[in-house]
């Protein structure tokens, strides 16, 4: 069943309040955290890139500085690298970004379930720099320390980075 409006050239208004889509940075004393998932694909890896700078700029990490390029890049690098060497077909890739209750510290985690393939430790990745191992070379250059853990709630392994803002 539809309803007609009561003019058909009135304007029509929402009943209900809207929240509005922009909204203020936190204050740096709260913890802030963005978690999500997306689809194991090229393009799962670019929305969560374009999400993360998009967060990182709420929270009062703008656009053109210096350690939003870097979070943005180091979260490029990790969701990349779950696409490309942790995809199982039908399976997602988790990202979450957290900013520390101090704020000094940002925390990037890429969760997928590919368990086999794991990443290679900086020792390895000095000597092995091909085009191929270039993005957690990358990471370890940009990122104050970066490592990996089995997933504690299934199969796979959660990749992070942690970066240190300058205060």
């Amino acid at each position: 069943m539809t309803t007609k409006p009561d003019s058909p050239t009135g304007i029509t208004q929402l009943t209900t309040p809207t929240v509005p889509l922009i909204t203020t940075p936190a204050p740096a004393t709260a913890g802030r955290t963005f978690e999500m998932c997306f689809t194991s694909t090229p393009r799962g890896a670019r929305l969560a890139r374009r999400l993360t700078a998009l967060r990182l700029e709420a929270w009062g990490i703008p656009y053109g500085t210096h350690p939003h390029d870097d979070i943005v890049l180091i979260v490029a690098e990790l969701t990349a690298n779950a696409v490309r060497h942790g995809h199982v077909p039908g399976r997602d890739f988790r990202l979450r970004v957290h900013v520390t209750a101090d704020g000094r510290t940002v925390r990037v985690e890429v969760t997928d379930t590919r368990a086999e393939r794991l990443p290679r430790r900086l020792a390895a990745l000095d000597a092995a720099c091909t085009e191929d191992g270039r993005g957690l070379l990358l990471v370890s250059r940009l990122a104050a320390r970066w490592d990996w853990h089995p997933r504690p709630d299934g199969p796979g392994k959660t990749v992070w980075a942690e970066y240190v803002l300058a205060r």
